[in-house]
């Protein structure tokens, strides 16, 4: 079992990667606390300082984003790539907002300890959303709009603030949550309880645990338990056909989220529960994934192995992203498998770097598969969408899963240019790499505490399943043992200063269909995801849901494409040939159909329109099927209103 290295210990140094976090902190210090905190301070009769924000903390599910925004805060402060006047900036602006909680929590107007931000439909009864709740009654803009999801994500960043900062008093005003959910949740009745898990809760269990972990309250764990959805728990496990077909996914996933926590916070008494979370990890991975690592259409899981059918302008929710990472990543560090590895870089890279407006910081709600359409994004003051509180975290905590460490190891699991330190070891490690751009990683150790002398340390870097003939070699510092053990070149041995080493994993392009399309191809260059080119022509927004963005009209062209010589299934093999690199940047042009596509790394494009899936046809296709199928695409309507019902969250 592997331990993280906190954020403190990882700097990033990739240019991308430090663009990023410096947006997302940015735009932290830019949001004012006291706009995040009006709406606890009217729950609680008090008067705010100033008026709360508008778009979704202007209604029923408002508040939500304080929990985000002192998660997101919290982990900045801590980081290695934040800057001291960043740190005073951000800590005096959590400390503002616990202690402003706390004041609420002190007022409370409905049981003791309870706080929230929602707009209020009774004054006489500030609860009524979870009353509500408690009686299936859930129109969002009227009756109640996921209140205990929003629940979940106060006490979450409530304690990730004490997790990451120490700051007391946050433990207090979480503790106090925790013995509020814990009242209510005894006077429910079976048919209640029910009820209440029937309806979005996020990973409540999640946080409980966590709560729990530090408080040792019995009251905790047991309401903690109470979040847990046995059935579903259990459904999963049995691997059966269509079990998460029409479920809300990001109303799911946390469920198993939590459910891990359970693990992780007991132990093997609760062992059942880290069983639940690989059969679940691997039936959304198997049977509901993209080639980004994204998931859902209209915010929920199709049917098993029904993807290529479900793409349009409104896939992979990133607030679902977001969810799998975390999972993912307690998932690798118990178990040390690859899959958990591979499926975290493909993901980190391709959907959550690529969710980010690199210039203004803002960040996406859906993911469009569907060729043609275009990424849109947030607004800083009237949005506050589900995928904007999340948004703020995944920026600033880019470094956590780069490196792990065992007894006397440190793990490379990334390969993005950065730096670890571990102090036990006394050993600063270095990367620098363009990778996928060029095959090398050069890693170069520096001495903590260099008159200590050199120290004996052990260094595994994981060799992906995309990398072509992998090596590596010593450069500098005399000899060490090199092996390869368990899908990791392991480097043993005496470091000195400046010793250094590198691997090189050399790319080529690879070609990923779809389970319902024998036809359908996405294309990667080592960990790269790479979409074709499309222009910005007329791209228009519209909404959905609840004042959501999306693209509304896709302009893609053909998206068959006629195979010259040979068949589909073999050109489609020999794809590296076909795709070809032009120069030293990552630019590639598609030869050899009767359409010349420019493919480029996904995750960089912003306001253009794009295609990442596209079909492959042959002479052996009826000519006139062929015309049929690329005639019903071209004529597919503007896809702008969900298929099903959608609360848009």
């Amino acid at each position: 079992m592997s331990k993280s290295y906190g954020l403190g210990q990882v700097r990033m140094l990739d240019p991308y990667c430090a663009n990023a976090f410096e947006k997302d902190v940015r735009y932290l210090e830019a949001l004012d606390e006291e706009r995040l905190l009006a709406g606890f301070y009217e729950t609680a009769g008090l008067p705010p300082q100033k008026k709360r924000y508008g778009g979704w903390e202007n209604m029923l599910i408002g508040g939500h984003t304080m929990g985000h925004y002192l998660t997101a805060a919290a982990q900045a402060v801590v980081s290695a790539n934040c800057e001291d006047a960043d740190c005073d900036v951000l800590f005096t602006k959590i400390r503002r907002c616990i202690d402003g909680l706390l004041e609420c929590q002190a007022h409370s107007q409905g049981k003791p300890g309870f706080v929230f931000g929602a707009t209020i439909s009774d004054p006489s009864n500030v609860e009524l959303q979870f009353d509500l709740v408690e009686q299936g009654r859930t129109n969002i803009i009227t009756e109640s709009w996921v209140p205990w999801y929003t629940m979940h994500k106060i006490l979450a960043g409530i304690m990730d603030v004490y997790r990451l900062t120490a700051y007391e008093p946050a433990l207090d005003l979480g503790s106090g949550i925790g013995d509020w959910a814990y009242a209510r949740m005894k006077t429910w009745s079976e048919e209640t309880h029910r009820t209440v898990l029937s309806i979005e809760y996020g990973g409540m269990n999640d946080a409980l645990y966590e709560l729990y972990r530090f408080t040792g309250k019995p009251e905790h764990l047991e309401v903690a338990h109470a979040f847990d959805e046995e059935e579903l728990f259990k459904k999963v496990l049995t691997g059966e056909a269509n079990v998460l077909t029409n479920r809300h996914a990001n109303t799911t996933i946390p469920k198993f989220v939590g459910a891990l926590n359970r693990y992780t916070t007991l132990g093997e008494e609760a062992a059942e529960y880290l069983d639940y979370v690989k059969a679940f990890w691997d039936m959304v991975v198997e049977r509901h994934t993209y080639a980004t690592g994204g998931n859902s259409e209209w915010e929920h899981f199709g049917e098993d192995y029904v993807l290529d059918a479900e793409r349009t302008n409104c896939n992979n929710e990133t607030c679902n992203t977001y969810n799998m990472l975390k999972m993912t990543r307690k998932l690798f560090m118990i178990t040390g498998e690859e899959k958990y590895a591979a499926y975290y870089e493909n993901t980190l890279i391709n959907a959550i770097l690529s969710s980010q407006d690199p210039d203004t910081g803002m960040t996406m709600y859906f993911q469009p598969m569907a060729s043609g359409y275009f990424k849109v994004y947030g607004r800083p003051e009237d949005k506050f969408w589900c995928c904007t509180g999340s948004g703020m975290e995944n920026f600033t905590k880019l470094g956590d899963s780069v490196y792990f460490r065992e007894d006397g190891t440190i793990l490379v699991n990334l390969f993005l240019s950065s730096e670890v330190t571990d102090g036990p070891l006394g050993i600063r490690l270095v990367q620098e790499t363009q990778i996928p751009k060029t095959p090398e990683a050069k890693f170069t150790v520096h001495l903590v505490e260099e008159e200590r002398g050199p120290r004996q340390a052990c260094i595994k870097v994981r060799i992906p399943a995309w990398a072509e003939d992998p090596s590596a070699v010593c450069v500098s510092g005399g000899a060490k043992e090199i092996t390869r053990e368990g899908g990791y070149f392991v480097i043993r041995g005496v470091f000195a200063e400046g010793d250094s080493f590198t691997v090189t994993l050399p790319c080529k392009v690879r070609a990923q269909g779809l389970p319902d399309s024998d036809c359908v191809s996405a294309f990667f260059y080592g960990p790269v995801l790479l979409s074709a080119e499309l222009g910005t022509e007329n791209m228009i927004d519209s909404s959905t849901g609840v004042d959501v963005t999306i693209p509304s009209n896709k302009i893609a062209g053909s998206e068959y494409l006629l195979v010259s010589e040979g068949s589909a299934a073999e050109y489609l093999k020999n794809i590296d040939a076909h795709l070809v690199r032009t120069g030293e940047d990552l630019r590639f042009v598609l030869k050899g159909t009767d359409r010349e596509l420019t493919f480029t790394p996904h995750y960089l494009k912003t306001r253009e329109r794009y295609g990442i899936y596209w079909y492959f046809a042959d002479s052996t296709w009826d000519p006139k099927k062929l015309e049929d199928l690329r005639k019903g695409l071209e004529e597919t309507p503007d896809d702008t209103q969900p298929k099903a019902q959608w609360a848009g969250h």
